[in-house]
């Protein structure tokens, strides 16, 4: 940023010394009246980086990866204590609408919404819906906008840095949230400081600065000689603003984004407990991230420093900084064995994982794929996932576990014109009324009680009973019990994939999507 704040902003500055009508900070402070504030919490990404564990359907924010709860969980958790905080807006990909449902019901934070982006489009777009759905009730609420998949260990520093942003947010600045670094990190881009705006003497937070500068991920020589500087932070992409602030600079920067966000929401549709915006609108819309379209070209931007034990979890070196290390300095998670094997991160999800004489590396186990990778190349694992969708491999896409609204299913075996799956549905839940053109399927109850519906027939079947069902013929599997219905599915014929699915009836409001949703 270069020059001062816009027109009709009222920023609280330091004053000089000779300003006698000047209102002391600490009195700014005690006079700040409690503001509502709108979490947004971004879940559109892949998290491509972090395959084998993190897939396009089952992305990492969606992973407990650092504990017991998901990225995502940690970041409505984050939220609670925050007394002007309200129910937070969710944008999330259509295709994980219901894990992030099922993740979201858990923590027992009902969503204000969670809105649906049909394809995806950077941060900028998704704040604007956001916004736009914040503003429906006549309200112009701050947006706090946080991504899904970060960790911050120390959260009364968060949440005081929010507080001391709040009032400045308030008067027109927007603002954005920057990591006092802790070394040369070449993987974030920086802030660099620019005046201050106000100074704290009862907080963790202890200023509050104009933005100088953005910059770019930098080489190593040019980070050391930023964090030696003491003048910039990491760019953490977390942000508070008003809604009708961040919409104004939108549209001066960005009037294309603007129109297509503005007739995306106007036209949307209620599904479920979810908002489906207008997909023309929004297809049409301009991909752009909030610092290229808006951060970096206004003149409002005010920065707060945060020292708060942050990570974006964006690699698998970032999961190994932020784990809990042995003797040696590895970080092990699951069945792992190790001998003479020092600064490494061995992540194992089911079989064992025996390593000797490994330095700084990276070994993940799943159970359809292995990454092994030294610690300094992780970055180059997007490479292997592009390589695997050129191909159409389902390892870029999905698990051999698959989670659907209704609960689970995960392939054991599979031939040429056969498959076996061990299918797991949640107490109360039903499948969709169903035919195939090109296979039967034999289903055989190992847990519970199935209620299946096969042509103009209904039958109960509890464990070690089977039912067949005929190519062609409509079917419906419900689990009318209190306990998980399990089964394995037996699939022959010519043609075995999820899109050989004709839906007649569904809860869930799947019906004509595309094969892998």
């Amino acid at each position: 940023m270069q020059g001062g704040w816009g027109e009709g902003v009222l920023p609280v500055l330091r004053a000089p010394d000779n300003a006698a009508d000047a209102v002391p900070c600490e009195q700014i402070h005690e006079r700040t009246i409690s503001i509502m504030i709108v979490p947004v919490i971004l879940s559109g990404g892949s998290g491509s980086r972090l395959w084998p564990l993190s897939r396009q359907l089952y992305p990492k924010q969606l992973l407990a990866l650092t504990g017991e709860n998901t990225l995502i969980q940690q970041t409505a958790n984050r939220l609670r204590g925050m007394d002007d905080a309200a129910p937070p807006i969710v944008i999330c990909n259509e295709e994980h609408r219901f894990l992030v449902a099922e993740q979201m019901q858990e923590t027992g934070m009902r969503p204000d919404a969670i809105i649906l982006e049909p394809v995806g489009r950077n941060t900028a777009p998704a704040v604007a819906v956001a916004a736009f759905h914040a503003m429906k009730k006549g309200e112009d609420p701050l947006l706090l906008v946080l991504p899904a998949d970060h960790i911050i260990k120390r959260l009364d520093v968060f949440q005081d840095a929010v507080q001391a942003g709040a009032d400045h947010a308030q008067k027109g600045g927007l603002i954005t949230f920057g990591i006092v670094p802790e070394g040369p990190e070449t993987g974030y881009g920086y802030i660099k400081k620019g005046a201050i705006v106000q100074e704290f003497t009862d907080r963790m937070v202890k200023a509050i600065y104009l933005v100088d500068q953005f910059v770019e991920k930098p080489d190593t020589p040019t980070a050391k000689k930023y964090v030696d500087s003491g003048e910039y932070l990491w760019n953490s992409g977390m942000f508070l603003f008003k809604s009708s602030v961040y919409l104004k600079e939108l549209k001066k920067f960005e009037p294309d984004m603007y129109n297509c966000c503005q007739e995306a929401c106007s036209k949307a549709l209620t599904d479920l407990d979810f908002t489906r915006l207008e997909k023309e609108a929004f297809e049409k819309c301009p991909s752009n991230s909030i610092d290229y379209a808006v951060m970096e070209r206004t003149e409002n931007a005010l920065v707060v420093p945060v020292d708060a034990g942050w990570s974006d979890i964006g690699s698998w070196s970032a999961l190994w900084e932020a784990g809990l290390k042995d003797s040696d300095g590895n970080v092990l998670h699951g069945d792992v064995i190790t001998h003479d094997t020092k600064g490494s991160y061995l992540y194992s999800d089911g079989r064992l994982i025996a390593a000797v004489g490994l330095r700084d590396h990276i070994v993940i186990e799943t159970s359809d794929a292995v990454l092994v990778a030294p610690k300094n190349r992780v970055q180059e694992i997007k490479t292997i996932v592009n390589y695997l969708k050129g191909r159409n491999r389902q390892e870029a896409y999905l698990h051999r576990r698959v989670y659907r609204p209704w609960g689970s299913y995960e392939t054991i075996s599979a031939g040429d014109r056969f498959q076996v799956k061990l299918i797991t549905v949640n107490p109360g839940a039903t499948l969709s009324l169903q035919m195939h053109h090109h296979r039967a399927e034999h289903w055989i109850v190992v847990k519970g009680t199935a209620l299946v519906t096969r042509g103009e027939e209904e039958l109960m079947l509890s464990e070690n009973q089977s039912t067949f069902i005929p190519l062609g013929t409509k079917h419906r599997l419900e689990n009318p019990g209190v306990i998980p219905l399990e089964l394995i599915e037996v699939q022959s014929g010519s043609y075995l994939g999820e899109n050989d699915i004709v839906r007649f009836d569904d809860i869930y409001g799947r019906t004509g999507e595309t094969p892998r949703a």
